[in-house]
């Protein structure tokens, strides 16, 4: 009921920047919480950066002071500003959404993730 698409991702020289997109759309009552994973090859899924319904940012310390999340809530939206990327922050870059439905549920989505490759 609650779809969650990335898009941005890309090619990118060691130093470079992306912004990464995420749109959540369906039957959608409120998005709490909004936030960006990444799975770098062979490794598990690892957790960015969380966007709350009232804008306050959390980031992990391997991106904090170079990556900046946030979210325009009348478009359903979250971004990912990326900067000085590392070669190390390649890795598909997965969205999640939590909120609650027009049918007062909770939902919990992922969208298919948006590869980001950081060549050195």
């Amino acid at each position: 009921q609650v779809q969650v698409v990335e898009s941005g991702g890309g090619l990118v020289q060691a130093g470079g920047s992306l912004r990464l997109s995420c749109a959540a759309s369906g039957s959608i009552l409120r998005i709490n919480v909004m936030a960006w994973y990444r799975q770098a090859p062979g490794k598990q899924r690892e957790w960015v950066a969380t966007v709350s319904d009232g804008g306050i940012t959390t980031y992990a310390s391997s991106v904090k002071g170079r990556f900046t999340s946030s979210r325009d809530n009348a478009k359903n939206t979250m971004y990912l500003h990326m900067n000085s990327l590392k070669p190390e922050d390649t890795a598909v870059y997965y969205c999640n959404s939590k909120g609650i439905l027009r049918i007062y549920s909770s939902y919990d989505s992922w969208g298919q993730g948006t590869q980001v490759t950081v060549s050195s």
